[in-house]
């Protein structure tokens, strides 16, 4: 399905999720105090902004929260909304990389989000479709089955509920499965502008369409900018999956792009839990009622964004689907973003060179609903004065010489290399008749390097394809209607506007006139 969400309920790509066609009954009020100097300006309305800033007002914080385009248009209005007790990031790999106590840690936290959003939800009457279920992990061949092993014991070691089981609740053949209890499933949406009305009714203000160009510090006081107004502010949020600009951060997380399908089933039967294989990249499945017709909801078929072709994602993932279920229609198809950190867990903290007072949250490695509700804890905390246990391992300044390393090495060579290749092999092209309708292409045209898209009509819009925040070339992505850059996951629209990732201003608009003229 097309993005043809209301305007309160759009997305970050041309085709629409299954949780934007929620009727919300709340609608932020975008506006604020232009003169006062707020306690915490919160950038991004997705679940880690909006848990943030809920949780400073209730402490009597005066807060302020911006969103560039609508609450959820990130990955919060694009996740699968799975809410675990395990993570991408295995307790195996967490015992090795940093300790067996830190697993204990991860694992505490996960079962402490998983309540605070089950209390959120009862007690601020969010009709969020929160139910608990059961959620099996299995193994498909003698390798799998060796790290399904390893996971279960290290599991069962950090104090996660979990222990083998008999089936995997679908329709999979497997070697060998574990189930873990007490994880559970929610309409984000729903969720999040729940939190938002909340919010507002504390006090706090929230101002869409609004994207923050930069920020300054004068006398402790920071003065964020956007091309309509200047908030103060004594802290400021960055709860925008990736923080803003050149820092140390774009370096350490990977972006990825994840794919996700919901259909419906000729049988009715859909599986009531949720549901995980081993491969690589691996599937994930649930079922979701939304106004009374259900629905399973299949992901995986990730890759690096800006990498690969998002079409064939879509196909492989659903020719897999048709595998092992009895498709009668695929309703929705989208995809969406998350950051994949080296050593394997969030950075969440104050930001590495950045003034005093500057927090981010970011690395999620695709459990965004947990770690960044987990985060937003955190960063209240850091603001309120308050201790956290969770303070020096999630520090975006911490330094594993050993966790990671390997992964830096991969994901910036890899960034080297698009940065130098992506700047040859462009097609060349003598018109733009050769570019096919509702398509775009890195083309070389009178000498220039281009991004061009011609839409149904036959309009051609033209862009600089350097991205504009570290130089990269970015490459397009049909399945989403975007410019998507392969280094460090900026996206861009069809006219050249940020969508989210790091850059800070749009792509440069060109003029195929100046060009053919030789005016440019």
């Amino acid at each position: 399905m097309k993005n043809t969400g209301t305007e309160t309920n759009m997305r970050d790509g041309a085709n629409a999720s299954i949780w934007q066609s929620a009727l919300v009954d709340h609608t932020a009020t975008n506006h604020s105090d232009y003169q006062e100097v707020y306690d915490a300006l919160i950038i991004g309305g997705g679940i880690t902004g909006l848990t943030t800033a809920l949780l400073l007002q209730k402490q009597g914080k005066k807060c302020v929260l911006v969103e560039a385009k609508n609450l959820g248009f990130g990955t919060t209005g694009g996740t699968t909304a799975h809410l675990n007790t395990f993570l991408d990031t295995t307790y195996p790999e967490i015992d090795s990389d940093f300790s067996k106590e830190t697993s204990s840690l991860i694992a505490e936290g996960t079962k402490k989000m998983i309540e605070m959003i089950r209390t959120n939800i009862q007690d601020l009457e969010i009709d969020a479709d929160f139910e608990f279920k059961m959620a099996y992990l299995f193994s498909q061949n003698e390798k799998e089955t060796k790290e399904l092993q390893s996971i279960l014991e290290s599991s069962q070691a950090a104090g996660v509920t979990v222990t083998e089981a008999s089936e995997n609740g679908v329709p999979i053949p497997f070697e060998r499965v574990v189930r873990f209890d007490n994880q559970a499933q929610f309409h984000p949406l729903k969720y999040i502008h729940g939190l938002a009305k909340e919010f507002e009714k504390l006090g706090g203000q929230i101002i869409e369409q609004t994207f923050i160009e930069r920020t300054e510090l004068h006398e402790d006081i920071h003065h964020a900018k956007s091309d309509q107004l200047i908030l103060k502010a004594k802290n400021i949020v960055y709860a925008t999956h990736i923080p803003p600009g050149i820092n140390i951060l774009s370096l350490r997380n990977a972006p990825y792009r994840s794919y996700v399908l919901a259909v419906k089933l000729n049988s009715g039967a859909y599986p009531d839990c949720l549901a995980y294989d081993m491969q690589e990249p691996y599937h994930y499945f649930r079922s979701h009622e939304i106004d009374g017709q259900k629905y399973l909801i299949i992901g995986g078929a990730d890759h690096k964004t800006g990498h690969e072709d998002p079409l064939k994602a879509f196909e492989a993932l659903e020719e897999y689907a048709k595998k092992y279920f009895d498709i009668s229609e695929v309703s929705y198809q989208w995809s969406s973003q998350y950051y994949v950190p080296v050593d394997g867990l969030p950075y969440t903290g104050h930001l590495p060179g950045g003034d005093k007072g500057i927090y981010v949250a970011t690395g999620f490695n695709g459990n965004g609903m947990i770690l960044g509700s987990l985060s937003a804890l955190l960063i209240s905390d850091l603001i309120l004065g308050k201790e956290n246990p969770y303070e020096k391992l999630f520090s975006p300044s911490r330094l594993k010489p050993i966790a990671g390393f390997n992964e830096f090495v991969k994901e910036n060579a890899d960034v080297a290399y698009h940065f130098v290749a992506d700047r040859f092999g462009a097609e060349i092209i003598k018109s733009t008749h050769e570019l096919a309708k509702n398509d775009g292409k890195i083309v070389e045209f009178d000498g220039e390097k281009l991004a061009l898209y011609k839409d149904e009509t036959g309009k051609v819009t033209a862009l600089n394809p350097v991205c504009t925040h570290a130089g990269c070339i970015v490459n397009w992505n049909p399945a989403e209607k975007t410019w998507d850059c392969p280094c460090h996951g900026g996206r861009f629209s069809i006219t050249g506007k940020v969508l989210n990732g790091p850059p800070q201003k749009d792509l440069e608009s060109v003029s195929l006139h100046e060009i053919a003229s030789g005016n440019k």
